[in-house]
């Protein structure tokens, strides 16, 4: 039956975004609740937060930049400001131009101290207000010691270049991967100084990688958004649909939902560009033999999700799809069974090649289908889409990671792709993205409805 979707959608999309508000379509295993894209964190968790860091560090001193915001004449999206993850991981603050500081004496106690820029009224006629004041700021952070920017120079600098300056706190620990001028500079002062510098990203991403709840929280309410955008995307696809069109879908679901921003540049691959790992250029004008590939992630209070569904744009798959189709689902599944505390992230790799190069029989021709399967199988998910963490460590309970197998046969412009997001629980793992459908009749069973996308708001 002909559901004329591309006009549908067209039709509504336009619909809505004349009348303005709209409100999330809700499901069962989909997303429900406010519609904040960016909710505080709890004071005590960011002290709790704090203190585990002082754990991980030797006695010392610790800085942290935020964000810059970004040039609004550069790019006409670049104006969107969002803070750097371990200083909004450690402070919950959006403030620009501010510097975190961490000192750890050599009795194990801490204590934190941030340096925010001055308010400027003739800034925020142009940007709103982002600078609180200090009572604000140490109300929202759970940090009494808040100072002007203007202080850090002749409180922190001055010590920093003495040699026995800031007395016990001699040990430097700095962001080594931020290339920013400022972090730079703070190196060169340290070391000019003759003092000891580590990388602060070390513990930073041991203390990321195991989400405490609210973190869960937020990752769960980002893959309930792009669970159901990727529903929609299938609900709304027909031959003739251009690749952006589908984008457009996916990405309005996002923000409709709440989501403040993509996690990454959405891809949509059709037919031949199906076998394009990261094609995000989203151009092409679909056939009905296509299948097509769309990996998404909404952004939801600094986490994204990162889900991978591949599906026919007519609706149907064929025989020769179905059969790469449902290897590739089959290989995930028994990885996605295996996940469990204690595993590494390259136990499941092995795991999944041999699975897929066993049960490959004449797929793929003369070679096994594993040799088309090009990328890694998993990769840790958090503040990042390919969030920090050493893949050596075994598997415990709070992690989250994906696993995602594929097979792309560029000869017959057939690319599969299915990518799943999974909690590691204490009694083994949680599917975060359920909700999105992903068997054969599942999928031609939601396709065959006729699009939704969201209702306006009464």
């Amino acid at each position: 039956m002909q559901h004329h979707r591309r006009a549908a959608v067209v039709a509504t999309l336009v619909g809505l975004l004349l009348a303005g508000a709209v409100a999330p379509v809700e499901s069962s295993g989909g997303f429900e609740g406010s519609l904040v894209p960016d909710p505080p964190i709890p004071v005590e968790l960011l002290k709790q937060r704090r203190a585990a860091l002082f754990e991980l560090l030797e006695p010392g001193i610790a800085f942290l930049r935020s964000a810059d915001p970004r040039g609004s004449y550069e790019h006409a999206q670049d104006s969107d400001f969002r803070q750097d993850n371990d200083f909004y991981y450690l402070t919950g603050l959006e403030t620009p131009g501010s510097w975190l500081v961490l000192f750890k004496g050599a009795s194990g106690s801490g204590k934190a101290m941030l340096y925010v820029p001055e308010p400027d009224a003739r800034q925020e006629v142009w940007t709103g207000r982002r600078v609180g004041e200090a009572s604000e700021v140490a109300e929202q952070t759970g940090i009494e010691a808040v100072r002007s920017f203007s202080r850090f120079d002749a409180e922190i600098l001055a010590q920093l270049r003495q040699p026995q300056g800031l007395g016990e706190y001699g040990h430097i620990y700095l962001p080594l991967g931020d290339r920013g001028e400022d972090v730079k500079s703070l190196a060169e002062v340290a070391m000019q100084a003759r003092r000891t510098i580590s990388d602060l990203g070390t513990a930073m991403a041991q203390l990321r990688l195991v989400k405490d709840s609210v973190e869960i929280e937020r990752l769960r309410r980002a893959i309930g958004i792009t669970a159901e955008a990727q529903k929609e995307a299938m609900r709304s696809a027909e031959p003739g649909m251009y690749e952006y069109e589908l984008e457009a879908i996916v990405e309005y679901v996002f923000r409709a939902g709440g989501a403040e921003r993509v996690g990454f540049p959405t891809i949509v691959g059709s037919g031949p560009n199906s076998v394009i790992l990261h094609h995000d250029r989203n151009r092409r004008r679909t056939g009905k033999p296509d299948l097509v590939v769309i990996d998404a992630g909404a952004e939801y209070g600094y986490y994204t999700a990162d889900v991978t569904r591949t599906f026919p744009v007519s609706g149907k798959f064929s025989a020769r799809q179905r059969e790469i189709y449902e290897l590739v689902l089959a290989t995930q599944t028994v990885v996605i069974d295996s996940i469990r505390p204690g595993r590494t992230v390259w136990e499941l790799e092995m795991i999944a090649r041999r699975h897929m190069r066993e049960h490959s029989k004449e797929m793929c021709g003369s070679a096994t289908c594993d040799r088309y399967f090009q990328h890694g199988l998993s990769h840790w998910l958090g503040m990042n889409v390919h969030d920090v963490g050493s893949y050596k460590t075994p598997l415990e309970p709070g992690m989250v990671l994906t696993i995602e197998p594929g097979v792309y046969l560029a000869q017959e412009g057939l690319g599969v792709r299915i990518e799943d997001d999974v909690l590691v629980t204490e009694s083994g793992h949680e599917v975060l993205s359920a909700a999105a459908p992903k068997t054969v009749e599942a999928i031609e069973s939601l396709m065959a409805e006729e699009p939704r996308l969201c209702e306006p708001r009464r």
